[in-house]
């Protein structure tokens, strides 16, 4: 796994969680999903929890999730249109 993968890792949990989910609901999705390609991805597995939140910045700024808060009980959400 990359780093670059993470942004596929939040859209497939975001699908599991019904389209929303707090930044530790959707850290435990990625985890259930992705323990064994995490831990073998290197440096990943160190700054994973990190990336992520990037890689969910990333998708906001591409319209992918709306803007969200800040603090852990904020939720990630997909725009509309991206909850399947």
């Amino acid at each position: 796994m990359h780093k670059s993968d993470l942004r596929r890792c939040v859209l497939e949990a975001l699908d599991a969680l019904g389209g929303s989910g707090t930044v530790v609901e959707v850290c435990r999705e990625v985890w259930d999903r992705h323990e064994h390609e995490l831990r073998q991805s290197g440096d990943l597995f160190f700054t994973w929890q990190y990336d992520i939140r990037w890689a969910a910045q990333q998708l906001r700024d591409e319209g992918s999730l709306q803007p969200s808060g800040r603090g852990r009980q904020s939720r990630w959400t997909m725009a509309p249109g991206r909850v399947q």
